[in-house]
């Protein structure tokens, strides 16, 4: 069971709500806790609060903005343990990433400190004598923010560190199935010396009737969302109307390309790495493996040898790799998958099965077609596609016949062929050699259907300012 001392302090800076829903973990189904169920009226008093809160914050300086941001960074770091394992009870990722997520999440705490301090704005040579033109950067304000479940801190530090260091207020929307880790960082972020109302976190079950008060409302500046395209069109359309500045992550079908020339346990290596982080449960790990036909026998039985390998189980045990699916919707979405792709001729070279509870077996698929579900839609499982390409030309047709444009991967020992592959693929981000290629100081976004804006770097922290031209005669 979770830390009974941790709870008790999550639940101490949680909003307030007339009614409670619970958080059941995916390895068993026990329930870990109960949280707020807020909805319109909770939503407007967080927006009163925040809007009140952000006259004084956009008023400090970088240097004590960056103050608070390190000592958050440091208690989360001090608290990772606690962190990992309550993350792992409240969506099944193998607590071993777990650990890696609390890494990664408390890096752009850690980055963001330090940029807050490099917001810089320009002074504009003027043609005339008498007029000094500058550009400065100021916080937009409130910013509400909606994060996923499968990256429950990476997600929330990724987007509110920028916005904090910027100046902004945010509001918080967990997703409802990892509502504790939000309010976690929401707790060290008080216990940090930042003021409660300046980083909010509302738990709902049901977001609409919360989010529908905060999209209309002319006090939220900037909309940050990461989840569903269906879910992003509609806040895109919705925001329109107050004008909105949105960052947008829609998730993915990120192909990985393997070339002839690939070092194969090399490559096979970062394809694991890629497909199976989370149990495939990320919005940029590979969804289409394309493999050079004259490698692909041997690639794919390395693969199959690979992935069957693969220890399933409870994911609190630090040899486990592959742990349950969030919920039953989750697990249903991999089962229709692999049975659509089975019926339509796929072969299941290792797993093609659910097992007890939410797991499912990780899995290898070939003889893969166009109008299978799993090639028009990210799977979100434990679940391997092998396709087949004759050239490089053919393999970018294929990679690029997607409205996705998230991730996307190639191995390749040809330093030309890396250079124009990268530069063809039609995507916002590109391993090369590298399946994980996400860090802090990096942009992370994507293209076409995959969204709009970008995360991490400087680039993140862009996204919550608002650039003011003055123009100054001096008479």
């Amino acid at each position: 069971m979770v830390d009974a001392s941790f709870l008790q302090r999550i639940r101490e800076v949680a909003a307030p709500a007339g009614s409670t829903f619970e958080v059941r973990s995916p390895i068993d189904g026990h329930v870990v806790a109960d949280v707020p169920d807020c909805g319109a009226a909770e939503a407007r008093l967080a927006l009163d609060r925040a809007a009140n809160a952000f006259e004084g914050w956009k008023r400090t300086t970088a240097y004590e903005r960056a103050a608070i941001l390190k000592k958050w960074h440091g208690l989360i770091q001090s608290n990772e343990p606690v962190l990992a394992e309550l993350m792992t009870f409240e969506m099944g990722k193998p607590v071993t990433e777990s650990i890696g997520e609390v890494r990664y999440g408390a890096s752009f705490v850690e980055w963001y400190a330090e940029e807050a301090k490099r917001i810089a704005g320009e002074t504009i040579e003027s043609q005339f004598s008498h007029k000094r033109l500058h550009a400065i950067k100021q916080p937009s304000g409130v910013v509400y923010a909606i994060t996923p479940w499968n990256f429950p801190i990476a997600t929330v530090t990724r987007k509110i560190a920028p916005a904090l260091a910027a100046g902004c207020v945010v509001i918080v929307k967990p997703a409802e199935q990892t509502p504790l880790s939000a309010l976690a960082l929401s707790k060290l972020w008080r216990e940090a010396g930042g003021a409660p109302d300046v980083f909010q976190v509302v738990t709902a079950l049901d977001p609409k009737p919360l989010s529908g008060v905060l999209l209309d409302d002319l006090r939220v500046r900037v909309l940050t969302f990461t989840g569903s395209i269906q879910v992003g069109v509609h806040l895109y359309e919705r925001s329109a109307h107050t004008m909105k500045r949105l960052a947008l992550e829609l998730g993915g079908h990120a192909p990985f390309l393997v070339f002839e020339d690939a070092a194969l346990d090399a490559a096979i290596r970062e394809v694991m790495a890629c497909k199976f982080r989370n149990g495939g449960q990320t919005c940029v790990c590979t969804n289409r493996i394309y493999v050079q036909e004259s490698i692909a026998p041997a690639f794919t039985e390395r693969l199959t040898a690979a992935v069957a390998a693969l220890k399933v189980g409870n994911p609190l045990d630090p040899t486990v790799q592959i742990g349950p699916m969030v919920d039953q919707a989750g697990l249903a979405k991999v089962v229709e998958h692999v049975d659509d792709a089975v019926k339509l001729g796929a072969k299941v070279s290792t797993g093609g099965r659910a097992l007890s509870g939410l797991y499912y077996q990780p899995t290898v698929l070939t003889g893969i077609r166009p109008e299978m579900k799993l090639m028009q839609e990210e799977t979100f499982g434990p679940v391997a596609p092998v396709l087949t390409f004759k050239t490089q030309e053919e393999a970018l047709r294929l990679a690029n016949g997607s409205p996705f444009g998230l991730a996307a991967y190639l191995w390749t020992a040809d330093l030309r062929r890396a250079y124009q592959v990268s530069e063809a693929l039609e995507f916002g981000i590109v391993g090369v050699n590298d399946g994980i290629p996400s860090t802090a100081q990096a942009p992370f976004g994507g293209v076409k259907m995959s969204g709009i804006g970008r995360e991490g770097g400087h680039w993140g922290i862009d996204e919550f300012l608002d650039i003011k031209y003055i123009s100054m005669g001096l008479g």
